[in-house]
């Protein structure tokens, strides 16, 4: 049974890292989706409105969360509604590790670095040696689609040398992407901390983009669909991309944090954007858990409007 009613404030927290899917599904409860004061949230930026986000009860999912620090917020581009998970800390800004991939492979296109997502990027081992954590994957010429969907980095820090200087800086600027930091020069920017994006700033960024406020070529949305497309649902079409990486940098063994962003695409309304942030005891903590609990957020907010 889902109820409406005016709740408790945003609490404080983080949350989320690195890669694909799990089968785990939350436990057998119902949880409760209630709004908040419209007072304890306010949208980053002086284009962003105030809005009342409706709050997801953390309790329900208490023991899928375990002892992670997660933090969840959508817009259902179709109604305008925002929703939070409880305790979460939706105006904290993070690392964006590989989801920063979307924006790159957007500006790829857009400035002609790359044709389409078969543009080929060839490996060169002496230029970009593998580091040990480097899957089979990586280590191989890459297409600009097969980068995306393996989270090639070395693709992208070629991309990143390409651009034309200070294209990133202006654009994301223009673009409100987080606080827009890019350090001149570096193919490292979205991965040492420089460039950092909250969880709000995140669905801001993808609502504004697949909106096509942004004066992105459909030709290039297009492109992002195949690319980051997850899969299907009962409910719509899944698009997502992952990033995590270390708390402390070069700690390989200890905290990690990561991402899961992207949005659901209905067939009979406007999309649902999203961003899952967690932080974990170690990288397999997060790996799977950031794409299969974003989707049971995802289904709660479905049922729930469909009520």
């Amino acid at each position: 049974m889902v109820r409406s009613g005016f709740g408790t404030l945003l609490l404080g927290s983080f949350v989320l890292l690195w890669l694909a899917a799990c089968s785990q599904e939350p436990r057998d409860v119902e949880p409760r989706i209630s709004m908040i004061d419209p007072q304890a949230v306010s949208r980053t930026g002086a284009d962003l409105q105030r809005e009342a986000p409706i709050l997801i009860d953390r309790t329900a999912f208490a023991e899928m969360i375990g002892e992670r620090e997660v933090s969840f917020f959508a817009r259902d581009m179709e109604t305008g509604e925002a929703f939070v998970l409880e305790g979460s800390a939706p105006d904290v800004r993070r690392t964006p590790w590989s989801t920063f991939k979307i924006p790159n492979l957007v500006l790829a296109l857009e400035s002609g670095v790359a044709a389409d997502l078969d543009h080929i990027f060839p490996w060169n081992e002496a230029r970009r040696p593998p580091a040990d954590f480097w899957p089979q994957a990586w280590r191989q010429d890459q297409t600009l689609g097969s980068a995306f969907r393996r989270s090639a980095v070395w693709v992208f820090q070629d991309i990143a040398l390409e651009m034309e200087p200070g294209h990133y800086a202006e654009t994301l600027h223009r673009w409100s992407y987080g606080d827009a930091e890019v350090a001149a020069g570096s193919d490292i920017f979205w991965l040492d901390h420089t460039l950092e994006i909250s969880p709000r700033e995140q669905v801001d960024f993808l609502g504004a983009l697949l909106a096509g406020r942004l004066g992105v070529s459909p030709e290039t949305l297009q492109r992002l669909d195949e690319a980051a497309r997850a899969g299907e649902r009962a409910d719509g079409v899944l698009y997502g991309k992952t990033g995590s990486g270390p708390v402390e940098p070069g700690d390989f063994d200890g905290r990690f944090e990561g991402w899961y962003v992207g949005y659901l695409r209905r067939s009979d309304r406007a999309p649902i954007v999203f961003a899952l942030h967690v932080e974990a005891s170690s990288f397999s903590e997060l790996n799977t858990f950031r794409r299969s609990f974003a989707e049971a957020l995802l289904s709660e907010i479905t049922a729930s409007r469909s009520l």
